[in-house]
């Protein structure tokens, strides 16, 4: 039985590698790379104590141990669940199938060209003033607990909309906008923040903001600064820092297609 190996165990064990090497990444984001350590020790222990010793005492007191021990598992990440659950729906192959059978291409490019431009304009325009914003696009992810910490506004996409919301005197100046679905969905939203020790020190709160929504789920997150007036923009726990406008159009619309 040994040496009764095939192409289907091949298959098997590069899936079930697949899925560790899945699992241990965002275990790894979400700073619980020690739990799931210590899950795999577990359950190496259960499986050596039951079918290498054959413990049946021992075993059988694993075996219940395990069974509600999933339950309290999918209890205890369940963040993290359901963050890989919309990370997997929102694959790009997944998205471009989908969008194939919704929308045409060029319709959908003229639509997000629509979008991208007022955003581009505004960011540019604050930028010059040293205004500062903190636009976040929302994407696959929904972002409806972020809308609800904000004042409500599902209005279109306007530079100069954009601009009067982060005048300096304006109330809600001091929150993120949120777009999606190509409108304006709310303004003044608290966001997570990021506590990464590797963001620059020079970045402010509004920068750790982006940050943090933007390594909770996939959204775009775009800032100017109020000190210098330099644009950045988060994407996937990423930053991308002194962005012309040429650069932020271009990024943008690489990442919304």
């Amino acid at each position: 039985m040994f040496f009764d190996f095939g192409i289907k165990d091949i298959i098997d064990i590069f899936l079930v590698a697949l899925m560790l090497y899945y699992i241990y990444r965002l275990m790894k984001e979400s700073r619980s790379l020690n739990v799931f350590i210590g899950i795999l020790v577990f359950i190496v222990v259960w499986l050596f104590v039951s079918q290498v010793l054959e413990m049946r005492l021992l075993g059988s007191m694993l075996d219940k141990l395990v069974s509600v021990g999933v339950i309290g598992l999918i209890v205890l990440f369940q963040e993290e669940i359901r963050k890989f659950l919309y990370q997997l729906g929102a694959h790009q192959r997944f998205k471009a199938i989908t969008r194939f059978f919704t929308t045409g291409k060029s319709q959908v490019e003229e639509e997000d060209k629509q979008t991208i431009i007022p955003i581009v304009m505004a960011c540019m325009s604050m930028s010059k003033s040293k205004v500062g914003a903190l636009i976040v696009i929302e994407r696959s992810v929904p972002l409806d607990d972020i809308v609800t910490t904000g004042e409500l506004l599902d209005a279109n996409v306007s530079q100069r909309l954009i601009e009067n919301i982060f005048f300096k005197n304006s109330p809600l100046h001091d929150g993120a906008m949120i777009i999606s679905k190509k409108r304006i969905k709310a303004a003044g939203c608290i966001l997570p923040v990021s506590h990464d020790m590797d963001i620059p020190k020079e970045l402010g709160l509004r920068h750790r903001a982006a940050m943090g929504i933007s390594q909770d789920s996939d959204a775009i997150a775009v800032v100017v600064s109020e000190e210098t007036g330099r644009i950045t923009a988060a994407i996937k726990g990423q930053f991308y820092l002194r962005l012309s406008a040429e650069e932020l159009e271009s990024l943008l619309a690489k990442e919304m297609a």
